[in-house]
């Protein structure tokens, strides 16, 4: 087995790198500029750069590398190769080990870049200790991936995980930026725990650290409707109430279809800590099929490395 392995985790704006030992410890860890010009023809080349020059600096040959493992954002196969392209990149669909070998003879896998960052989890962060878990983000968006037996559930165009687009709400009329209506990214995301408060605030005047925020003229936030909360406000305890059937009732979905060890939620959203989890447990356990209720439920530990870790986990993890 090789000493080393690189993980990558490619983002809009920067591309996270690190260089991982056998063991999975993260030796050194950078970023570069995601160069979109062109419809991103420049961000491989430019990520293989970046590890070439990595390894001339320390002295990694070829045959020390076990290989370089990538998350990338869209539709993901087994094969590595982007299904239906990657919009935010600007790129179409291609196979992106066969991109990065072109300038490194090293084993190259890739995946969805929420896949990879369960997989981290799993392997080295919140859900370390279990073979089976969802990970879910709670950001500007909910991402999703999931981790069966020690395998990463791609599905058969990579769009497995996408537990954000499952769909909740038959009566909401606005729409979801997948294109859809109802989607539990609508409820359970930063924006969506915005959306409930703004329309639970519109509901009647009762007094709250919310409506108070608002007239002063400061936006609101999932962070303040989560601070609120723990300043017993009841306004926020009922939009956090709401936010957490969303997401209880989601993630029962989800269960009865992969029975996970555990959930591991991370995300900005999940900086609110162990409140948030108890707001959304009830309602698991309340929808969950009777097998599944005993799931345990963790928050996230690797914050933005969970995808390089990840990354890196493709390559170095063989069980």
């Amino acid at each position: 087995m090789g000493k080393y392995a690189f993980g990558v985790d490619v983002g809009g704006t920067t591309v996270k790198l690190g260089l991982f030992d056998k063991g999975g410890k993260a030796l050194e860890t950078w970023e570069i500029p995601t160069v979109k010009d062109n419809n991103g023809e420049a961000i491989l080349p430019d990520v293989a750069k970046s590890i070439l020059a990595k390894m001339e600096e320390k002295g990694i040959r070829e045959r020390d590398l076990e290989g370089v493992g990538i998350g990338a954002p869209g539709a993901v196969n087994e094969e590595g190769t982007l299904t239906c392209g990657a919009v935010n990149l600007g790129w179409g669909c291609f196979n992106i080990p066969e991109v990065v070998r072109a300038y490194i003879n090293v084993p190259v896998r890739a995946a969805n870049d929420a896949n990879v960052a369960a997989f981290g989890e799993m392997w080295q962060g919140g859900g370390r200790g279990f073979d089976s878990i969802v990970a879910v983000t709670l950001g500007t968006g909910v991402g999703g991936g999931i981790v069966v037996g020690g395998k990463l559930l791609a599905g058969a165009g990579g769009a497995g995980g996408e537990i954000g687009h499952l769909h909740l709400e038959d009566e909401e009329t606005e729409f979801c930026n997948c294109g859809n209506q109802g989607c539990l990214e609508q409820y359970a995301s930063a924006t969506g725990i915005v959306r409930l408060a703004q329309k639970r605030l519109a509901r009647d005047k009762k007094d709250s650290i919310l409506r108070n925020r608002v007239s002063k003229g400061v936006s609101l936030s999932a962070k303040a409707v989560f601070d609120a909360v723990k300043e017993g406000d009841q306004v926020a305890i009922e939009v956090a109430e709401w936010f957490g059937d969303y997401l209880g009732k989601g993630l029962a979905i989800v269960a009865a279809v992969v029975d996970p060890e555990a959930f591991v939620i991370g995300g900005g959203v999940s900086k609110a800590g162990e409140i948030l989890l108890s707001y959304v447990i009830p309602p698991y356990q309340k929808y969950a099929f009777k097998q599944c209720r005993n799931a345990k439920f963790l928050l996230a530990q690797l914050g933005n490395d969970a995808g390089i870790y990840g990354a890196a986990g493709l390559i170095l993890r063989k069980d």
